[in-house]
């Protein structure tokens, strides 16, 4: 017996090894830092806690890749007030002129078509970040409907006082830096990508340097 219960802890901590094998850190290429000095003071009831040390790996499958670099990329804003859409997926995220999008004010949102389905494993963000401010109402959502009307799974919502009306959110609002932010998609299958704000603390536009969507196309 005793026997017994010692084989079944070895097979179940030999589980456990394997299941953390096949997890690896997400590896990023991040820009570099636009602003120097002391930031103004940012006030919001739902502003995230200032992060002590260095900000933990997110734990993504072996194999995950980047599906989203030179994806079409469409937008509630068809007609930018600053650069195009087709910065979003380029590759560059460094947020000097010329290589962000600014759209207008109110509840914009920009959508990224994968192509196909994919399962994923995270999702970045870099809203302009040479200037810390925070951006309001930021939703990460995804379907297999490019209409976004049916099979819709949230995986970010910091819209605190439902001003997009996809319902209350209850994650941190945050001050953007060079180093994005980094959403846990959980292992959604999905082929669009829709993410929505609703202007800033500095203004009432909408702005975007880059999304990258990682995952691996669904089997």
């Amino acid at each position: 017996m005793k026997r017994s219960f010692c084989s079944l802890l070895v097979l179940l901590a030999t589980a456990a090894l394997v299941r953390a094998e096949d997890k690896v850190p997400l590896k990023l290429d991040l820009p570099k830092p636009l602003f120097a000095g002391t930031p103004r003071p940012i006030s919001l009831p739902n502003l995230e806690p200032p992060l002590v040390g260095k900000r933990p790996d997110l734990m993504v499958p072996a194999g995950t890749v980047l599906l989203s670099r030179g994806k079409p990329v469409t937008s509630s804003d068809s007609l930018p007030v600053i650069g195009e859409l087709a910065f979003i997926t380029d590759g560059d995220k460094s947020g000097v002129d010329g290589t962000y999008v600014e759209l207008g004010p109110m509840v914009q949102w920009v959508q990224i078509d994968l192509g196909a389905p994919a399962k994923l494993a995270a999702i970045v963000v870099w809203h302009f970040h040479s200037q810390a401010r925070v951006y309001h109402a930021v939703i990460v959502q995804v379907s297999d409907d490019p209409t976004f009307k049916q099979n819709v799974r949230t995986l970010f919502n910091n819209d605190d006082d439902n001003s997009a009306k996809l319902g209350k959110g209850t994650d941190f609002a945050y001050i953007e830096t060079n180093a994005g932010r980094v959403i846990d998609a959980k292992g959604a299958t999905a082929r669009y990508v829709r993410l929505y704000s609703n202007g800033n603390t500095s203004d009432e536009l909408n702005h975007y340097c880059e999304v990258e969507v990682f995952g691996q196309l669904a089997k």
